[in-house]
C-alpha cells in the first residue's frame, strides 16, 4: 500500500527490509508505475523506494517553484524521513537530471547512479525545440503536444498494436497537477544547463543508458555523460525509443542488475 510523507511525497517501499537501498525517479509527466517491468527483478535483492515526483502521480504539489535543486531535496527529505542513510539512484529522463544533480548536492548518499534516457547539451535547434515544447505546456496544457510525444517515445511496432504501455503514459498525464507539469517542463527544458560539464563533480559509480532511436536523449548525449563522470561506462539499447523500458523492460533490468549486483 502507498505511504505518503510529511511534504505530500507519495511512495511505496518494497524488497528486503535490510538490503542495499535502490531509488527509482520516474519521468516528466510520468508516474512511479513506469516502474512496474522492473521492479519485480529489484525487489528479489534491493530495498526498493519508489515514490512520484511533486504533482505527479499521487504527489502532492510542491510548496515552491520546482528546480532541479527542489526535486533534489524532495529525494534527501524522503530519506531522512525513512532513515536512510545512502543508496543508488536510478532515473529516467528528467529523473536522471534529477540523480545528477542530488549527487551534486548530497554526494555523500550516492552509492551509484543509473542514468537512463537522459536528456544533455542538446544544440541550439534542439534546445529551441524543448523550449518551445515547454511553451506549449504553459499556454496550451500538458496534452498540448503529446500525440507527438508518443511518436518519440515508442516504436511504430508499439503504436500500431496499440498495447495498453502508451495507454498509461495518457493515464498518467492526466494524473498531473497542471502547474506542476507546466514547472517540470520548463526544469526540464533548462535543467541541463547546470549538469553539463558540473561545477560539483560526481565521482559515484555509474551507468548510462539510452535507446538507439532517442531522439531527445541520444546516444550521443549518453557519451557525453559518460565522459564527464569518471569510470562511467554506457550501454546503448539497440531500435528502441525514449520509454524503450516500458516496451523492452528486460533490456534495461539485465544490464541494470549486472551493474548493481558488480557495486556489492
Amino acid at each position: 500500500m502507498s505511504r505518503v510523507a510529511p511534504d505530500g511525497t507519495s511512495f511505496d517501499l518494497t524488497g528486503p527490509p535490510d538490503a542495499p537501498v535502490v531509488a527509482l525517479i520516474h519521468g516528466l509527466g510520468l508516474a512511479r508505475g513506469v516502474w512496474n517491468g522492473l521492479l519485480a527483478g529489484l525487489q528479489t535483492k534491493y530495498r526498493v523506494l519508489n515514490y512520484d515526483l511533486y504533482g505527479h502521480g499521487h504527489s502532492a504539489p510542491s510548496a515552491q517553484t520546482t528546480s532541479l535543486t527542489v526535486y533534489s531535496d524532495q529525494l534527501a527529505g524522503l530519506m531522512d524521513h525513512l532513515a536512510i542513510q545512502r543508496g543508488s539512484v536510478i532515473g529516467f529522463s528528467i529523473g536522471d537530471m534529477i540523480n545528477r544533480r542530488f549527487a551534486m548536492d548530497h554526494g555523500a548518499r550516492v552509492q551509484s547512479l543509473v542514468i537512463l534516457n537522459s536528456p544533455h547539451a542538446r544544440g541550439a535547434n534542439a534546445q529551441q525545440a524543448v523550449e518551445a515544447r515547454a511553451l506549449a505546456a504553459r499556454d496550451q496544457g500538458a496534452f498540448a503536444t503529446f500525440d507527438a510525444a508518443l511518436e518519440r517515445w515508442f516504436t511504430p511496432a508499439a503504436l500500431a498494436v496499440g498495447g495498453s504501455a502508451p495507454a498509461r503514459v495518457r493515464e498518467w498525464r492526466v494524473q498531473c497537477d497542471a502547474q506542476s507539469y507546466e514547472q517540470a517542463a520548463w526544469v526540464l527544458a533548462h535543467g541541463v544547463r547546470e549538469l553539463t560539464t558540473p561545477a560539483r563533480p560526481i565521482n559515484a559509480p555509474t551507468l548510462v543508458m539510452t535507446c538507439e532511436n532517442d531522439s531527445g536523449s541520444t546516444p550521443a548525449m549518453s557519451n557525453a555523460i559518460t565522459v564527464e563522470i569518471p569510470g562511467a561506462r554506457t550501454n546503448i539499447v539497440p531500435h528502441l525509443r525514449h520509454l524503450g523500458m516500458m516496451e523492452d523492460p528486460s533490456a534495461f533490468g539485465g544490464p541494470i542488475l549486472q551493474f548493481l549486483e558488480g557495486l556489492d
